[in-house]
């Protein structure tokens, strides 16, 4: 029986290492080049972001060669978020501030507050940031050259991921995990279904045209998880998506500490993996994959486990390396997987036993609403 086990789980290893090799090929950064007279609208939600809102529109205006605007929308802030943008805006007249309306029943916050966002801007092109996110030179003229050249409607990268805990650093890279080691990126690129949309929540770029035509943010009112629910609102309008690197464009601190990490994972988990059907198959193959082979280590050693365990961590060296995240936590990846199941089963229960979802401050039904995308 354990060597059965040892070679299941070897396999469930080699699985994601051979996707990413092949993936990592498809997942580049933009040309090195952008398009003359780019004009793009920077849009920024922002609820209590008085840390980190100065930082981020600074350096969205300091990106060269685009007309630009960048318009945040104050979401009923109750720190000096907005007194920050009004400064800046008396400095600049790119910037604008917008007060966010009462939130509407049946909308999440953010989805509310890009879609408000969405009505306010004057360009062809909209990026919406998150206020964390901080665009590296010359980084908006190769995403919008990107957008061009691909054809999409909506176009999105990871940024670099800043981590500065060990809770961040085990858990925050697990997105690379996924997205490289689970997603075909061939199905995404040569198919239209919507199932193989995928995008980052933190910083998306689209044509104005097609975001209409997908029905903007409205089509995904009561989602939590816009990286999921928005592209796929794309393609079920016909429009393709796509993915690149923004490793090098962009940096974003998402969480700060292990709570934050917990409960932002946990947000968006039911229209993700944590459902009654996905769930069950991503403990098989995160567990299986990742976590059995050094369980099989212990109790029986041999080279399959062995080989298997270490296939498991070179995928997350390999990571680490290529997309700048923590060594430590790429080290302790079996712990770092363990502790992502354990945010998504929590996540699954909560969400049966019908206690809503809290994200800044507001409470959000643990399924979508009739109207939703998600």
């Amino acid at each position: 029986m354990m060597v059965e086990l040892a070679w299941v789980a070897l396999a469930l290893a080699l699985l994601p290492l051979g996707m990413c090799l092949v993936n990592m090929a498809l997942y580049r950064a933009p040309p090195l080049r952008t398009v003359p007279n780019a004009a793009v609208s920077i849009l920024i939600p922002a609820r209590n972001e008085e840390s980190s809102i100065a930082g981020a529109v600074l350096a969205a205006l300091a990106q060269p060669g685009v007309e630009l605007e960048v318009i945040v929308l104050d979401d009923h802030s109750t720190d000096n978020t907005a007194a920050i943008v009004r400064g800046l805006a008396a400095r600049d007249p790119r910037v604008r501030l917008a007060a966010a309306p009462p939130l509407p029943p049946g909308w999440s916050g953010k989805q509310h507050a890009c879609h408000v966002l969405g009505t306010l801007a004057r360009h062809p092109v909209l990026l919406f940031q998150d206020a964390d996110v901080r665009l590296e030179p010359n980084a908006l003229g190769r995403m919008v050259a990107y957008l061009r050249d691909s054809g999409a409607g909506l176009v999105s990268g990871f940024p670099r991921q800043v981590t500065g805990t060990l809770g961040e650093a085990l858990v925050i890279p697990m997105i690379h995990v996924l997205l490289l080691g689970y997603l075909p990126m061939l199905g995404m690129r040569f198919s239209a279904h919507p199932g193989f949309g995928a995008a980052c929540g933190q910083l998306m770029l689209v044509d104005r045209d097609a975001y209409a035509e997908a029905g903007g943010h409205a089509a995904i009112r009561t989602s939590l998880h816009d990286g999921v629910t928005l592209p796929r609102a794309f393609r079920r309008a016909g429009h393709r998506t796509d993915l690149f690197d923004a490793t090098g464009l962009a940096r974003c601190r998402m969480y700060q500490g292990f709570g934050q990490v917990w409960a932002g994972f946990s947000k968006n988990a039911t229209e993700g993996m944590a459902t009654p059907a996905a769930l069950p198959v991503w403990t098989v193959l995160l567990f299986g994959g990742h976590v059995l082979p050094w369980l099989l280590l212990a109790l029986s050693p041999g080279w399959v486990p062995a080989l298997a365990a270490g296939v498991g961590v070179a995928l997350r060296l390999l990571l680490a390396v290529r997309y700048h995240q923590s060594l430590v936590g790429a080290l302790l990846h079996p712990v770092g997987v363990l502790v992502m199941l354990a945010i998504q089963w929590t996540a699954l229960v909560r969400s049966a036993f019908g206690r809503p979802s809290v994200w800044r401050g507001r409470a959000y039904p643990t399924s979508p609403l009739p109207g939703s995308d998600g």
